[in-house]
């Protein structure tokens, strides 16, 4: 079988690491790139250290508008697909590159599977929540983390065959934690101990471009009395200037450059807690038995609020204040995204067809 997977940010080679790995042992992968989001941190060393393939494309689209990147990738992968002929074409998540690869895939009467297939936010207003939507309508193979994820594909009657998978974050964040003990350096070079630090994410633009939001969610980290690492963006740190909010964010925080993904995961399964706007992150968090406050008003992540390792907070100064204060998950820990065998199960399952 001839596989043509779609990536498009960094999280997402992550995510099909752990299935390329399982993949390419019994078939052919053909790995492209849309270049939707360029990041410095994708050098060879960061497919070297987590043993990620190089992609044998890169369309080079980079950041625009979403109309004309969404166009842009789709005649670029339209093109891919033809050339390449598949067998078929894998995506993951929510990204403009998963919806434009979708689209391709479903003009073309190509097969289309999806991974991370029927989350939901139910907030429109994310441009994600829509490229998710769209992109389980048009699937042929539908890998749902979860039994949620797969109820969601059910009340919406999709076309496609629906399996429950378990989460791919899972195998990569297992693997990657494994990883970080024996490679990464980070808790040393940032002087921080295990367990007594608070780490810290905020990229949302709903955050960041919000100067009311975004001095709310500063004032609360600067409040905590433990430590708080926060590796910024680039584009979070000039927001940060724009609203004169980055001298006092440099006494109050520790503001490091983003790190590489083991280090990252190192920081996050030392950690005493997380804070962030990301989902991605929210997840991570709880594979790693590590309390999450998530700034943010909704989750596609609804499993990990339930089972109290996480809690919604919005841009609330007190309510972040206090969830952080407060964080205290119950001792037992419920398994709702499988136990780290979801890659096998969607190779399996491509097999199967």
């Amino acid at each position: 079988m001839k596989v043509l997977t779609v990536v498009g940010a960094r999280p997402q080679f992550i995510k099909a690491a752990a299935v390329s790995r399982e993949l390419r042992r019994r078939h052919e992968e053909v790995l492209v790139h849309t270049g939707q989001h360029y990041d410095e941190e994708m050098s060879d060393v960061f497919f070297e250290e987590l043993a990620i393939p190089e992609p044998d494309e890169n369309l080079g689209v980079g950041s625009s508008s979403h109309g004309a990147q969404t166009a842009e990738m789709l005649a670029g992968l339209e093109e891919r697909i033809e050339r390449v002929e598949p067998d078929a074409v894998l995506v993951y998540g929510d990204t403009n590159s998963t919806l434009a690869a979708a689209i391709a895939a479903s003009k073309m009467d190509t097969r289309l599977a999806h991974v991370e297939a029927g989350l939901r936010s139910y907030n429109r207003e994310m441009p994600e929540e829509i490229n998710r939507v769209l992109t389980d309508h048009a699937a042929d193979d539908l890998f749902a983390p979860s039994r949620r994820a797969v109820a969601n594909l059910r009340e919406e009657s999709v076309a496609g065959a629906v399996h429950e998978t378990g989460d791919v974050m899972c195998d990569a964040v297992c693997w990657a934690r494994d990883r970080a003990v024996d490679r990464s350096e980070i808790l040393t070079e940032l002087g921080v101990e295990s367990g007594e630090y608070v780490l810290a994410t905020v990229h949302r633009a709903s955050n960041t471009d919000d100067p009311d939001r975004l001095a709310a969610i500063l004032d609360a980290l600067a409040a905590e009395v433990r430590e708080v690492v926060l590796p910024a963006h680039p584009r979070t740190i000039n927001r940060m200037r724009e609203y004169a909010m980055l001298d006092d964010a440099r006494e109050k925080l520790t503001l490091v450059d983003p790190v590489g993904y083991l280090d990252f995961v190192r920081l996050q399964d030392c950690a005493d807690v997380v804070a962030t706007d990301s989902g991605g992150v929210q997840k991570e968090a709880f594979f790693l038995d590590t309390p999450c406050v998530t700034m943010r008003e909704e989750t596609e992540w609804r499993e990990t609020v339930e089972a109290g390792w996480n809690e919604l907070v919005g841009a609330n100064k007190a309510a972040i204040r206090r969830a952080l204060a407060d964080a205290d998950p119950p001792g037992e820990k419920p398994q709702p995204y499988g136990d780290g065998d979801a890659a096998a199960r969607i190779t399996d399952l491509l097999d199967d067809d």
